[in-house]
């Protein structure tokens, strides 16, 4: 075992007298030393109830014969940081997660790891250090959050945002707003629509890091308790028979996660971890995989913030399985990879049944024959852009109009709700890249303001920058070659005329390209945002979003 390392013979004498220290008994030492990673805090709603889970994991190890030893990861709530200098530190923390999970685990010779994120950064995070630290691991989530009820109808965190905007219209009281704020997140768990963190623990599953049920079952139900059990329990299995990451997120495992993806209509950063989570294993993921996929892949479910139905919906009609059962009546999933059920794709999935067709549509009625996500390209954004297909209008999805250009997050949201928008406007917020944030903040902010003040079908948005899983509308994010690189976004002009044509796949800026070329002449680079500090290392190491932001070493 990986912990004889630091428990057996006379050298590791002094290794066993620290673990007598933490209270360890002979017994235990003999033991697979297992270790849990916990996103516990007090500050993520997402990561409340992480306690019971890793509390009921620790049980389940121990049962099976392991040894379980807890240890730290961060998670930053993307709600509460949204909005100001605090997004700035959202991204950025899946590679912290990432490099200290690599650090501990490897630095303590654990044996397996049982990985207990929720939110956002968190799950690619670790997905990105199991696959890098390649012992025997698995996953159990903390769960989603339970809908709000306002006025007899579900909500969730994006109809709270959206309320602000729609309040600065003169749409709804303050009283209303009030309501909202107070009824809309009920419960602990991850936002309770297919937002970034649900997106990510439902894709868990299809990679096959994930039990059944991870992504979908609600925080607050028992039924997440035994499952964090069976996590703990399956984890000494994949250990005995030596079953490890790469061996199950393969580039296949890889495929069918984006497949599942555009079925479900996942948040847009998905586009951000699956290609970071594919560089871990060696994979080169460009994001026009994307579009070859979504041509042949049925968007199935219209989950907040694309409709109206939310994550305990979709997990009464079957969850994850029942989606991928639907897929697979169309050959559309890789059914023989492994998973750490033992078993594979096509056996986990071959007793699943599609409960409820209004929330999960059937293969052959879906709501679009096309996937949930598009690539666009053009003279706009040369190496790629990407909006979430299935939240656009229908009388958004070609639109032609005037470029309203801002060079921060804030000047936009001032314009917005400032009534300085009008309908036909393309608004562009630029130098939000993963440089020239730094950290590439969402833009859920505008978004929410732009749908909330009744612009949503006829108002869009695009940026360098990324937005929530909460977003709607033509929002257009990862725009890439960013602005700070000098990209064309940084050549837009106040007025230019902006083209978007989502169903094919283009985006583009009705400029000659020897006024471009021009343009391109006079831009000089920006002093960076940030001098010093982790951000400051970041934007030194990071890549454009249309390679996930991965970090690389700069000349390398």
């Amino acid at each position: 075992m990986r912990s004889d390392t630091v428990t057996k013979g006379k050298q590791q004498a002094p290794h066993r007298s620290l673990f007598n220290a933490l209270g360890l008994t002979p017994e235990e030492m003999e033991r697979p030393l297992v270790g849990i990673v916990s996103s516990y805090n007090e500050i993520v709603p997402g990561h409340m109830n992480l306690d019971k889970i890793v509390n009921a994991v620790k049980q389940g190890v121990a049962m099976a014969g392991g040894t379980p030893v807890v240890f730290p990861a961060i998670a930053v709530c993307d709600g509460i940081a949204m909005g100001h200098l605090g997004m700035k530190y959202s991204l950025v923390t899946r590679d912290l997660i990432a490099d200290s999970t690599e650090a501990m685990a490897i630095a303590h010779q654990f044996d397996a790891l049982v990985m207990v994120p929720n939110c956002d950064k968190n799950v690619p995070g670790l997905l990105m250090a199991a696959a890098r630290i390649n012992v025997p691991t698995i996953f159990v989530s903390g769960g989603p959050m339970l809908a709000g009820h306002v006025k007899g109808k579900k909500t969730s965190l994006s109809s709270m945002f959206e309320a602000v905007g729609a309040n600065a219209a003169g749409l709804i009281t303050d009283e209303d707003l009030c309501e909202f704020e107070n009824k809309t997140c009920p419960t602990c768990g991850s936002c309770s629509g297919m937002y970034t963190a649900n997106s990510m623990n439902c894709l868990t599953e299809v990679l096959g890091m994930g039990l059944r049920g991870n992504g979908t079952i609600p925080a607050v139900y028992s039924a997440r308790i035994r499952l964090a059990k069976q996590a703990g329990m399956k984890v000494m299995e994949l250990l005995e028979k030596n079953i490890r990451p790469r061996d199950i997120m393969t580039e296949k495992a890889v495929l069918n996660a984006l497949t599942v993806d555009m079925a479900l209509g996942c948040s847009t950063n998905s586009m951000l971890h699956l290609p970071a989570i594919a560089h871990e294993i060696g994979m080169d993921f460009e994001i026009d995989f994307a579009n070859g996929i979504s041509e042949k892949t049925p968007n199935l479910c219209h989950l907040a913030p694309a409709g109206p139905t939310y994550m305990e919906d979709l997990d009464e009609a079957g969850g994850v399985y029942a989606v991928m059962a639907e897929l697979n009546k169309k050959n559309l999933l890789y059914t023989d990879c492994l998973t750490v059920t033992g078993r594979t794709v096509g056996e986990n999935i071959a007793d699943a049944v599609n409960k409820d067709p209004e929330v999960i549509r059937p293969i052959d009625h879906p709501y679009t024959p096309t996937g949930g996500l598009a690539v666009l390209k053009g003279n706009l954004a040369p190496d790629g852009s990407v909006v979430k297909r299935s939240a656009v209008v229908e009388e958004m999805l070609v639109h032609e109009g005037p470029a309203r250009v801002f060079d921060c997050e804030e000047d936009a949201i001032a314009a917005i709700k400032g009534g300085k928008i009008a309908a036909g406007d393309v608004v562009v917020i630029r130098y939000e890249g993963p440089k020239g944030g730094p950290g590439m903040r969402e833009m859920l902010n505008p978004t929410s303001a732009i749908a909330g003040m009744g612009l949503g079908s006829s108002v869009a948005l695009i940026t360098d920058g990324r937005f929530s899983g909460a977003s709607r509308g033509a929002s257009i994010g990862h725009v890439s070659p960013e602005a700070a690189v000098g990209g064309p976004i940084a050549l837009v002009e106040e007025g230019d005329k902006i083209k978007i044509d989502i169903p094919n796949l283009k985006l583009e800026i009705d400029v000659t390209e020897e006024e471009m070329a021009e343009r391109r002449k006079a831009w000089k680079p920006r002093e960076p945002k940030v001098t010093t500090g982790y951000l400051a290392r970041y934007a030194a190491m990071v890549t454009s979003g249309n390679r996930g932001a991965i970090l690389e070493i700069p000349g390398k």
